[in-house]
């Protein structure tokens, strides 16, 4: 069932969402050859407590860490790690969902790491792009599958395998709301947009196919089942009564 947010839940929606793009513009400095992936994760974490909001991922479904930090190959749930270091030439998806009174802000980005080979830095520029055009679609009266198709129409056209297996999600009170939102092509209506809507728009971008494997060691990290990169962008968006408005938009 979709949760419609009422005028005080938006304010607070606002709140948590815009600490989640501060705690992405906070880390992006320490996005560099020879960090590793746990210095970002103790970073965002003790930024998250000192704003008073605490981290959803941490022991979400046992879940060990604070943010996803996603490498190359790996599609998102990325574990922060001390062995995950940083080399020049890798890209890094950091996913963040700060919860600051009782709402979730969820937001992520696909960082480049020194110098990144053209074919990757167009992955990246054409997830974020993706992205865009997703939420272009939303307003009330579209539906769901207004904003798959849309970004679909962008990415297959280019070539990319779009990650089927994970999608975004209503957000509010809880991590995890309805409705779903694919990124791929659907051939049937899904959920009216309303105002008062809250979800996030998260396109998984693959070089290769669409099939992603989850780690048997650990549970958690997805990766593309044939090895090639993938990268994503993550906004959280409320629906309005003429169009939308980012809830997690980097201030300038």
């Amino acid at each position: 069932m979709v949760h419609i947010k009422n005028k005080a839940e938006i304010e607070r929606m606002r709140a948590a969402g815009k600490l989640a793009a501060e705690i992405l513009q906070y880390i992006e400095p320490f996005v560099k050859a020879g960090v590793n992936t746990l210095e970002l994760n103790d970073l965002c974490h003790e930024y998250t407590i000192k704003r008073g909001a605490t981290c959803a991922p941490l022991n979400y479904k046992g879940f060990p860490k604070s943010i996803c930090t996603s490498i190359n190959d790996v599609v998102c749930h990325g574990i922060p790690k001390a062995t995950d270091v940083l080399k020049d030439g890798d890209i890094i998806n950091i996913d963040v969902t700060p919860i600051l009174n009782g709402y979730h802000g969820d937001t992520s980005k696909t960082f480049m790491v020194g110098k990144v080979k053209p074919e990757i830095k167009k992955l990246v520029a054409d997830t974020e792009k993706a992205m865009w055009i997703g939420i272009e679609q939303v307003k009330p009266g579209n539906r769901v599958n207004d904003i798959s198709n849309a970004i679909d129409d962008f990415l297959t056209a280019n070539g990319y395998g779009i990650v089927r297996d994970l999608m975004g999600h209503g957000i509010g009170k809880k991590f995890h709301e309805d409705p779903q939102i694919p990124h791929f092509r659907q051939t049937r209506l899904l959920t009216k947009l309303e105002e008062g809507m809250t979800f996030t728009i998260e396109p998984m971008v693959n070089l290769g196919a669409y099939n992603v494997v989850v780690s048997k060691s650990d549970k958690w990290t997805v990766r593309t089942k044939d090895g090639k990169w993938s990268a994503q962008f993550e906004h959280t968006v409320l629906v309005t009564n003429k169009g939308y408005e980012i809830l997690t938009l980097p201030s300038q």
